[in-house]
């Protein structure tokens, strides 16, 4: 088997928000310097036609592009100025914010919005369409984007990254190559940008090897479910942002988030905190359960919902941040733990931070080098920008929240009072895997009857099961194709963590990828656990969240996934 080598000069790998913008912000710096050499007001050379090069697992730029969203303009309006004019696809101008807390069947709107939840000056957008706008002002500028070509390993020599090898398509359950068979790409890079988003399945290999979270906190993550419901003609009216608080989560931290669209179009969607101690935590069924509540209800009856998803977001902040470059390399976005997670934020963080990787990239250029020493100017960048000012502030805010909504507001508002600090800084965090506790602990001997734990009855408008969900998503993945989600023993999976937990798998994926059935070889009473890996929607929970570490999510094939068109 021979591999198809590529030289490229940049190569950014992922082709979402940070990603797109650093390819987008590099052609621009290279076409400015070059103007200004030709127009005589910088000296030196210019800058020949250099190979810029986006990958993306995704079978289409913004397939696999999942937010809630809100997007704070500030990275977009450095990047391209004049946003508005360029046809920049923003949903709506938040033009009324709140927050509610829900009780079990009653709601009050706080009198005051907290400052974190004033959204006025930002704007209601479809991530995936906004992806591929961005995507398409790259295009015009001779960027090459390579979607359905998913990154499963990374070049070295020594401890420089000098590229990375694509994925092979074409093989079939047993990794035997079928008579569509291609080998993967081997794209040999001066420098490599890592942008593949929440819990980058590549530079997490990459960090491991070079043990880049050495010192840091924990990474630690949110996972969030939405859907899009379709409102009766002139019900809805467009640019609200409301968060809520309380009902239906109460072993679980977390809240919930409405957003009114154009075209009578209501965003609802849940996050919740993935250090919770529920090993029963279901994002799919609590955000089922939130539409029967009466506050919601009102909203949204007459509605039918036309769009579902679901994905994971890094919530560590500051000091779960790992060193940010090296040697040929530097990481942007959610791989490197950039989300405000107190205002739900990270989209312009994503920008920006590609958007100084692309400078830095630049400077590289310039110098023929992009070795450490260079790359290290993409830190300072970073600590010199307001990603940091931004994420120094809630630097303790997730951990301080995990305490409990009711225990940690005073701490909350002395983080407020103190820009950041609290009573104690740094704070530590603890990995997902970790926190989970036996299901007897907190729910008793049978948890799984319990009304709390139950899914509302799916209607196929309003209320649905998860498979049914799915569905929403377009997922779609090659049935004869590898298995990439990686089971390390089936025998923990029916020996201990059903007996002890009652399989957290099955309830924590917003999918139905993973399902207990009755042991084949075991006792009667014992199951298996049998992985439907063509459900999956590439939200990574799986890898995160299981409490025996005994999953490992890899790229599947390229092209593999889900659909989004709307969010």
């Amino acid at each position: 088997m021979t591999n198809e080598v590529m030289d490229v000069d940049v190569l950014i790998v992922g082709g979402g928000a940070a990603g797109l913008s650093a390819a987008l912000h590099l052609s621009q710096e290279i076409e400015k310097h070059n103007s200004e050499i030709a127009s005589g007001k910088r000296t030196g050379s210019p800058i020949p036609e250099q190979m810029i090069v986006v990958i993306e697992k995704a079978a289409e730029i913004g397939a696999h592009s999942f937010s809630g969203a809100v997007l704070k303009p500030t990275a977009l309006a450095e990047l391209v100025p004049n946003f508005k004019d360029e046809g920049c696809p923003l949903e709506s101008e938040v033009t009324y914010d709140a927050v509610h807390y829900l009780g079990t069947d009653f709601s009050f709107k706080l009198p005051i919005t907290p400052p974190p939840f004033v959204n006025h000056g930002n704007y209601i957008i479809s991530l995936s369409k906004f992806n591929r706008w961005l995507a398409e002002k790259c295009e015009a500028r001779g960027i090459n984007i390579f979607p359905g070509f998913a990154a499963v390993e990374a070049l070295y020599e020594g401890e420089k990254i000098v590229g990375v090898r694509t994925g092979d398509k074409g093989r079939d359950k047993e990794g035997k190559p079928k008579v569509n068979f291609e080998p993967g790409l081997i794209l040999k890079s001066r420098c490599v940008i890592f942008a593949e988003g929440t819990r980058g399945s590549l530079f997490k290999q990459v960090s491991k090897k070079l043990k880049l979270r050495d010192g840091k906190n924990a990474e630690v993550f949110e996972e969030g479910v939405k859907e899009i419901i379709q409102m009766p003609t002139g019900t809805v009216t467009p640019g609200q942002v409301i968060h809520t608080l309380g009902y239906p989560l109460h072993k679980s931290i977390g809240g919930t988030f409405i957003y009114t669209l154009p075209g009578d179009k209501i965003i609802l969607g849940l996050v919740a905190y993935l250090d919770s101690r529920d090993p029963l935590l279901d994002p799919h069924r609590e955000l089922q359960k939130l539409k029967t509540h009466p506050f919601i209800q009102k909203m949204i009856k007459g509605g039918k919902v036309i769009g579902y998803g679901g994905k994971t977001l890094p919530a560590g902040g500051w000091y779960s941040m790992p060193k940010l470059s090296g040697d040929g390399w530097m990481v942007a976005g959610d791989s490197a733990s950039m989300v405000d997670v107190q205002k739900l934020k990270g989209i312009h963080l994503a920008m920006k931070s590609g958007m100084l990787a692309a400078e830095t990239a630049f400077q590289g250029l310039i110098q023929g080098d992009f070795s450490a020493a260079t790359t290290a100017g993409y830190e300072k960048k970073v600590h010199d920008s307001f990603i940091k000012s931004e994420l120094y502030r809630v630097r303790n805010f997730h951990q301080t929240l995990s305490k409990g909504i009711f225990v940690s507001l005073p701490l909350i508002a002395l983080q407020e009072a103190t820009g950041g600090r609290g009573l104690f800084d740094d704070m530590p965090t603890h990995e997902d895997a970790k926190t989970t506790e036996k299901f007897v602990d907190v729910w008793g001997p049978e948890p799984l009857d319990m009304e709390d734990n139950q899914l509302p009855k799916p209607d196929g408008e309003l209320f649905f099961d998860k498979l049914s969900s799915v569905y929403l998503t377009g997922t779609m993945h090659d049935e004869d194709s590898p298995n990439h989600l990686l089971l390390q023993d089936g025998d923990v999976c029916r020996a201990v963590c059903e007996p002890k937990y009652k399989s957290p798998c099955t309830h924590f994926c917003p999918a139905s990828v993973y399902e207990m059935v009755p042991a084949k070889n075991g006792q009667a009473s014992q199951y298996d656990l049998q992985i439907n890996y063509t459900n999956c929607i590439h939200c990574k929970t799986c890898d995160i969240k299981c409490p025996f570490e005994n999953i490992e999510w890899t790229v599947p094939e390229g092209g593999g996934g889900p659909r989004y068109r709307e969010t």
